[in-house]
């Protein structure tokens, strides 16, 4: 005996987000391979626009993914804030972390008399 629920079927939201992470993984591929020199060469807080814009568009990936795989979207807004601001949170923190000591790294070797070995 049914209890008055409907299958509903999530074809269409599976080839949304299909085509938002498309195209999305496609701006990144075509401006890793063309490289606009005004991006390249531009920097803020050290590091170039480039790779803002591939940290900026793998956050919105990483966000889109938990939000639509993980059925955030259907959650109550206290467990969507606890789990994908938890995310979001861990990975802007690794990319400071990332960022800081590899600037430390890059300027030990560039300002002194250590050599690139490798």
């Amino acid at each position: 005996m049914a209890h008055g629920h409907e299958h509903v079927s999530n074809t269409k939201r599976i080839w949304q987000v299909f085509g938002l992470l498309s195209v999305i993984t496609t701006v990144e591929v075509a401006l890793g391979i063309i490289k606009p020199e005004v991006l390249h060469t531009n920097t803020i807080l050290s590091m170039n626009l480039l790779n803002w814009i591939f940290i900026i568009l793998t956050v919105v990936k990483a966000y889109y993914i938990v939000w639509a795989f993980m059925h955030m979207e259907g959650e109550k807004a206290s467990l969507r804030w606890a789990v994908v601001g938890t995310v979001i949170f861990l990975i802007l923190y690794l990319v400071f972390i990332l960022l800081v000591e590899g600037d430390y790294i890059y300027g030990v070797f560039a300002n002194s008399t250590i050599k690139w070995n490798f």
